[in-house]
């Protein structure tokens, strides 16, 4: 299992960005959750095969059609054990 943090810059607020990662998760079988931060940037906790995960990530440097990604800053994550993929408040 591989487990990453990943934090998104750019134009990420306000596209469906959130959504869309969890539909993406979903469909890989990648679990943990997606949340957005007061500064404007979106951050997401990924857990599962690590052949998923690195095509989650890979999704997640383009985002969805209306997101506009400047970064994406990875870092190895302690397993946070989500059943499921979740949108945090």
């Amino acid at each position: 299992m591989k487990s990453l943090r990943a934090v998104a810059t750019g134009h990420v607020q306000g596209v469906a960005f959130r959504w869309s990662t969890r539909r993406e998760a979903d469909h890989l079988g990648v679990r943990g959750w997606v949340r957005n931060l007061e500064d404007g940037r979106v951050e997401a906790q990924l857990e599962g095969d690590p052949d998923a995960v690195e095509v989650l990530v890979a999704w997640l440097r383009r985002g969805p059609t209306a997101a506009v990604v400047k970064d994406l800053v990875l870092s190895v994550a302690d397993p946070c054990g989500a059943p499921d993929f979740r949108i945090l408040p």
